[in-house]
């Protein structure tokens, strides 16, 4: 009897608690590329990328030969037990990627979260100091410590706590919705020198261990800062040597037209943090930093049983080869013009598209009920997710309040598969606002 998503969905909600939400009731049976197909033979173009997870594609032919080798040969010996040299060969290869004319090391782990940990991790034992600041509308991962990092409550907060003590929260640069009520440029991007009054009445900069924050915020809503607010958050930080955590889960890998995200900005983060799209789907992170903090835990304080799996970091290789022997950095970055040049197009057509905004092929549409409140359109956005669905396109929203649109479609994505999303997410948007 030929399976169908209904039925498959059935066995899921008996079978799996409700906790892991599902964005769509498709079960996919194949992907390739930027197509992926359920067990039914419908086919959905894929602008959501795995959450951002798959910049290479799904199942890129190199990646897979990668993971084919690598598991002929041993699948795990555990790094700290027996060690292998894909490791090495990978941690050298981001430490000459990474910016910062300065020595760097780099750990691996598993998730984007266990990144996130280690690094913290890394700043506290480094400066002996306990208080980490973060941001309004900031995503860092799921457990107890990345959780309490993460501003937004439901649904990732909502009855899990207490929080983890000692996480001190400010406004982030979210020019379309300015927190302290200015206009860019006038402004002189006033929320980056507030973290020196944040010092005065929230945490002594001799108790901040870092500052952590995203180039480009992803479930907050791909909200993205100045030019002028990194070199400033971090000259702040340098006069207190205050360690810079840049997370680049989500907006890393070559998802901004650049491997890193902050390389936009110019500046020399401290310490980075890495993983989604890093190994083309396989589970991988890691934690990129300055020699002498990473180097500052003692013999056995940082690891883990799983982190940097054989077959992830062979995966990883090969995203690396793909990304600077293929030229895919290059087609990122002509992707991002055609979509920017798109979303500009929507923007002056439909009225609920209250701003445009990201780098590269990283876009976001923020929704809003009229232009002049800013009102959040989360219903419509919701709806909007419904309509392309539909039609065979898969979209993903965030933000704050859930009215973003985002776009994180492989950037091997052929013209044809980019043609037909952005008509069915225009027709989407006709239809929203007939």
């Amino acid at each position: 009897m030929a399976k169908s998503n209904k039925d498959l969905l059935e066995r899921r909600l008996k079978s799996i608690p409700q906790g892991p939400f599902n964005t769509t009731p498709a079960f996919i049976k194949s992907a390739k590329g930027a197509t992926m197909v359920d067990v039914e033979g419908k086919e959905y173009i894929d602008f959501a990328g795995g959450i951002g997870v798959n910049n290479v594609g799904h199942s890129h032919p190199k990646v897979v030969k990668a993971i084919k080798d690598q598991a002929d040969a041993f699948i795990h010996t555990c790094f700290h037990v027996a060690m292998y040299e894909s490791y090495v060969s990978l941690a050298e290869k981001l430490n000459d990627l990474a910016p910062g004319a300065f020595e760097k090391m780099t750990l691996f782990a598993n998730s984007g979260a266990e990144a996130v940990e280690n690094a913290v991790k890394v700043a506290r034992y480094a400066t002996k100091r306990s208080g980490i600041i973060c941001f309004d509308n900031a995503f860092h991962g799921r457990t107890q410590l990345t959780m309490s990092l993460t501003s937004k409550i439901k649904p990732y907060k909502l009855n899990f706590g207490p929080f983890v003590p000692e996480i001190y929260r400010m406004p982030y640069a979210y020019c379309y919705r300015c927190p302290f009520n200015l206009d860019y440029p006038s402004c002189d991007v006033a929320c980056a020198d507030y973290l020196e009054d944040f010092f005065i009445g929230h945490v002594a900069p001799e108790n901040t261990a870092a500052v952590i924050a995203e180039p480009i915020q992803g479930e907050g809503g791909f909200v993205t800062p100045p030019p002028e607010y990194f070199p400033r958050l971090q000259k702040i930080c340098a006069k207190y040597e205050i360690p810079l955590i840049i997370d680049e889960v989500q907006a890393g890998a070559g998802r901004t037209g650049k491997f890193f995200a902050i390389e936009h900005w110019g500046i020399e983060p401290d310490i980075i943090t890495l993983a989604k799209s890093f190994a083309g789907g396989m589970p991988l992170s890691a934690v990129i930093g300055k020699k002498e903090l990473m180097e500052a835990p003692h013999v056995g304080g940082l690891g883990g049983t799983y982190s940097g799996n054989p077959v992830s970091c062979a995966a990883a290789l090969a995203v690396l080869d793909i990304f600077f022997e293929d030229g895919l950095l290059e087609t990122a970055r002509s992707l991002g013009e055609t979509l920017l040049e798109k979303f500009t197009e929507f923007q002056k057509q439909y009225e609920i598209i209250g701003d445009v905004r990201g780098k590269g092929p990283m876009l976001g549409l923020e929704l809003v009920q009229d232009r002049v409140t800013k009102k959040p359109a989360t219903q419509a956005a919701k709806k909007l997710v419904q309509l392309c669905y539909d039609k065979g396109l898969i979209i993903l929203s965030c933000g704050t309040y859930g009215n973003v649109i985002r776009t994180l479609m492989p950037l091997v994505i052929t013209p044809e598969e980019l043609d037909k999303g952005l008509s069915i997410l225009e027709e989407s948007l006709k239809e929203l606002e007939a």
